[in-house]
């Protein structure tokens, strides 16, 4: 935009055939406070030939920022000054913000909800009992919770074969034999348990959940302690390594490094992990009031919408084609709502949280 001309020139413009009327619609107005009498005070206004005041040649400051005030917020100031594009075209709808269109759909995702609450609610009722957690067949499944209780007893066998390989008091082939049938005896153990015993599917699922996650630290505890034997015997061969040993990592196992383990979110077995000097209790504290919190929610949505849709759904080859897959539609949404639930309490309340609040 060009600078705004300077009052003699918007002056100049008028032509001796134009009255002064005309000479005043083309110049820009004065601020209210500078009049006659100011000008008439003023040093560096002169006189005109008819008596008029002069404007000044050089406004202050504060008038300039007036004037140009003024016209740019003119009826003529020019609004469009540079080539835009669509907000939604291909070329801008990244370099765009979408606040707006995340907020309408925020809201329509509460209003679609708080609909099929409400509609539940006028329907079912409140469906929630005190003891929904847990259910008298899944606290009568006791062959199941004693097959639980059991299983550390399969990380003290693998310990004490370790502590028996440390001593030389067995070979290497024996040691590799026992850690074979120690594992094998941990994931099939359970299986036959549940299988033999008419128990409820939550207490078997629950079991053979805990057995693979201890299979498979086991398996990682052999292998870990059977490269950690190599390393040092190579190590006293006079094997160079560079920076590929860790002193701590190097040590012999014991009963401290087993317990914490089996309790700590990972499948990868290190003799020592990185640690904190303290634990931020505070911070525990609150994730797992947040897991007991949302895992609440889980049975409320659960037994609130999932089972009574269940059970009011037909079997899908004996009912009709449509209303299984609208019976399918329905379960979709609280489904979905239960599996993200699911994951934030198990993958970052539980595995991340509890195993970062230790590490640095």
């Amino acid at each position: 935009m060009a600078p705004p001309p300077s009052m003699p020139a918007a002056s100049d413009r008028a032509g001796p055939g134009r009255d002064a009327g005309d000479s005043s619609s083309l110049r820009l107005r004065r601020a209210p406070s500078a009049d006659a009498g100011d000008l008439a005070g003023d040093s560096s206004v002169g006189l005109r030939e008819n008596g008029e005041p002069q404007p000044p040649t050089n406004p202050p400051p504060q008038e300039q920022q007036q004037q140009h005030e003024m016209l740019y917020y003119r009826a003529s100031a020019p609004a469009h000054r540079r080539v835009k594009e669509s907000p939604l075209s291909s070329d801008a709808i990244f370099r765009q913000s979408h606040a707006g269109l995340l907020n309408l759909c925020i809201v329509v995702l509460i209003a679609v909800n708080s609909r099929l609450i409400i509609e539940n609610l006028m329907k079912y009722g409140l469906l929630i009992r005190a003891g929904f957690w847990f259910s008298a067949r899944s606290l009568g499944d006791w062959p199941l919770l004693m097959c639980c209780l059991t299983l550390p007893v399969f990380p003290l066998v693998a310990l004490m074969a370790e502590k028996l390989i440390t001593r030389k008091l067995i070979g290497e082939h024996v040691v590799i034999l026992l850690h074979i049938i120690i594992t094998t005896s941990a994931i099939v153990y359970p299986v036959v348990v549940t299988l033999k015993c008419d128990s409820a599917v939550l207490s078997g699922f629950v079991l053979m959940f805990l057995a693979s996650i201890m299979w498979m630290k086991l398996v990682s505890y052999a292998h870990t302690n059977y490269d950690i034997r190599v390393l040092s015997k190579s190590t006293e061969k006079g094997a160079a390594y560079g920076n590929y040993v860790d002193p701590e990592n190097m040590k012999d196992p014991t009963f401290k490094s087993l317990v914490y383990f089996m309790l700590a979110p990972t499948l990868c077995y290190q003799p020592t992990y990185p640690q904190t000097t303290c634990i931020r209790k505070g911070w525990v504290t609150q994730q797992l009031i947040k897991c007991v919190v949302f895992t609440g929610l889980m049975g409320f949505i659960i037994e609130q919408y999932i089972n009574p849709i269940v059970k009011n759904s037909k079997h899908p080859l004996k009912g009709n084609f449509l209303n299984a897959i609208e019976r399918v539609l329905k379960l979709s949404v609280p489904t979905l709502y239960v599996w993200l639930c699911m994951f934030y309490c198990f993958f970052h309340l539980w595995l991340v949280s509890c195993f970062s609040s230790t590490v640095p």
